[in-house]
């Protein structure tokens, strides 16, 4: 039998150096969403932008009221 852990919402965004981190409720990171500042240096570095790593972060961090409005 497999146990399922519960991770706590609300989960938050945090900007860190080179990116932002979905956190859980206990602030227990749970996500890393790698980026650079623009276009060229995302490219070359094989990342995504500041703020398309940002969205990404934002939609993470609303799973949770997601699934909880879909069951």
């Amino acid at each position: 039998m497999t146990s399922r852990r519960r991770i706590p919402a609300p989960w938050t965004v945090e900007q860190i150096p080179g990116g932002y981190k979905v956190l859980d409720g206990n602030g227990q990171a749970l996500n890393y969403i790698y980026a650079r500042h623009t276009k060229a240096q995302a490219d070359i570095a094989k990342v995504l932008t500041s703020d398309e790593a940002r969205r990404i972060a934002v939609n993470v961090a609303r799973l949770p009221r997601l699934l909880r409005s879909r069951g």
